[in-house]
């Protein structure tokens, strides 16, 4: 069979089942551990923020040690799927074990919290890096690959908005403890809230439908005490528990929610990690490697690392992936806060958030046709460019103008999900360019590198947004302070990402491998595969 035939639904479909499966656990994790550690397992913030950074450092030796060792796979499934099967229950389990609450002392907590985390860092990477490779060596056509990335990007994203859309409505589904609740009006916005249950409950949080109203113990003057939008606590069986609820109008006894999150969370992410499997090995078994290492190629690490810092199309992309993803982790860290703060109205952020993820699966889908028409190098530029104009044109958007706010977040966000889908079909070339140059192929090195910039730059879109608001005083807790801090939220939702994707833009001209020379790579190595089988 040859390296470049065409690529079936059924095996696109198949590989894109895998990103959602991955989906599932890095948004799971990215959006709902930390509020989990906190929350429900009783973790210091600040515990937890030094876990998250220091397992971060380590993912960049493990991406690259997980590159080097796929390479240097040989089995009769190829090089990469092994792993994306032998790992499949792994990571659910590890996952599972990541959102399950043992009942520990502090120390126990942190030791518990690290060693799980660190281990489903080094499980995921081992999953994700072979996954990402294994686009590469499914066909050695660039177009075609091109094509894969698109349902790659759209079962990414169906896989985040199935655990962004979903968990916290099965948290909800298995955390109900069917409370008693009373509601009594105490002025237009003011309420008094109690609440008891029929049974001992280590761990629940009350808060409202909407996520506004503020909760405070009453007849509790603890400094402690201070209004925040919900209250995490423990209940003992048919005890009363009393709040102070302002901020919301029209405030009923439906409108609270009083959740156990221990088991909410815990079997939700079971519910899910299930699912996570289950995709793993339909990935496994409907895709093919066709693309393989020259025969007379022989393990030469060092050569291998040479090869992959002379490679100037790697290294450009390298730093693209750096900045595209600070880009999308500055739009997507800013979105709660803006709308629970400067529209003042939380539960809107998940709609906004369940409308950006169709628009990334329209983009997604809309970027082979547009990759055929351009090129990769100018689609990636004008898609940048775009994206980050009209994103920045939210900084004219007021409070009231929920309709533009939207429409722009999703024409933003089409474009936006042009960078991913291309960025790992660039990955490919980049591979093929080396063996084109060097005569070696060293595909999961140069995936797990690019691998190690799109998390890192994550890290660094936190590091920003968190200098931003620090630098106009914010503080979630204090109506002035957040206040003061508008200016800082709406230019992260605006202008700030904007220049990073405008600097994107300008970095990429400098690409080497327009679609003229990648026709030329892909014939070349076409007709050297062509005469290695006969």
């Amino acid at each position: 069979m040859s390296d470049s035939t065409k690529i079936s639904f059924k095996e696109k479909l198949g590989y894109a089942l895998g990103d959602g499966a991955a989906n599932i656990a890095w948004r799971g994790v990215a959006t709902f551990l930390f509020i989990f550690y906190t929350d429900v397992f009783g973790i210091n913030p600040a515990a937890v923020g030094l876990l998250m950074l220091i397992a971060r450092f380590s993912d960049g030796i493990s991406d690259v040690l997980m590159g080097i060792a796929g390479d240097r796979t040989n089995t009769k499934y190829g090089k990469f799927r092994p792993w994306i099967l032998f790992t499949a229950i792994p990571l659910g389990v590890i996952l599972s074990l990541l959102f399950t609450a043992p009942n520990l002392g502090p120390t126990g907590k942190i030791i518990y919290a690290y060693t799980t985390y660190i281990i489903f860092t080094l499980v995921y990477t081992a999953n994700n890096i072979p996954y990402g490779a294994l686009m590469a060596v499914m066909t050695g056509d660039d177009k075609e690959r091109t094509s894969i990335g698109s349902y790659r990007m759209v079962g990414a994203f169906a896989g985040g908005m199935l655990v962004q859309g979903a968990l916290l409505y099965l948290v909800a589904h298995f955390g109900n403890i069917n409370p008693t609740v009373s509601v009594s009006e105490l002025a237009s916005d003011r309420f008094q809230v109690t609440v008891s249950a029929p049974s001992d409950v280590e761990n629940v949080n009350i808060k409202t439908k909407d996520g506004i109203a503020n909760f405070i113990w009453e007849n509790n003057n603890n400094s402690t005490n201070s209004p925040t939008t919900g209250k995490s606590f423990s209940m003992e069986a048919n005890k009363p528990y009393s709040f102070i609820v302002s901020g919301e109008k029209n405030l009923n006894k439906d409108k609270i929610i009083v959740i156990d999150q221990k088991s909410g969370y815990s079997y939700s992410i079971y519910l899910m990690s299930a699912f996570l499997a289950l995709f793993m090995f339909i990935t496994f078994w409907t895709t093919t490697e066709r693309v393989h290492p020259p025969k007379e190629q022989q393990s030469d690490l060092w050569r291998d690392l040479k090869d992959l810092i002379n490679n100037k199309p790697w290294v450009v992309l390298l730093t693209i992936g750096l900045l595209f993803s600070i880009y999308n982790s500055i739009k997507q860290g800013i979105v709660v806060i803006y709308f629970t703060h400067y529209l003042h109205n939380q539960i809107l952020a998940a709609s906004f958030m369940v409308a950006l993820m169709f628009a990334s699966i329209a983009g997604a889908m809309i970027t082979a046709p547009l990759s055929k028409k351009l090129g990769k190098k100018k689609l990636f530029i004008y898609a940048l460019i775009f994206s980050g104009v009209v994103n920045a044109s939210i900084i004219f958007c007021g409070p009231g103008d929920i309709s533009a706010i939207f429409a722009l977040g999703i024409i933003s966000e089409f474009a936006a999900a042009i960078f991913p889908t291309l960025f790992f079909a660039m990955l490919g070339d980049a591979a093929d360019y080396s063996e084109f140059k060097n005569g070696r192929r060293a595909t999961g090195l140069i995936y797990s590198a690019g691998s190690f910039a799109t998390k890192f730059g994550g890290g660094i879109a936190g590091a920003i947004i968190g200098f931003i608001l620090a630098t106009f005083h914010y503080n979630g807790q204090d109506y002035s302070a957040i206040q003061g801090a508008i200016p800082g939220i709406t230019m992260l939702m605006s202008w700030v990402p904007a220049i990073i994707a405008i600097l994107g833009a300008v970095f990429m001209t400098i690409y080497p491998l327009n679609q003229t020379k990648m026709n030329e790579i892909t014939l070349e190595l076409t007709d050297r595969r062509t005469r290695e089988k006969k």
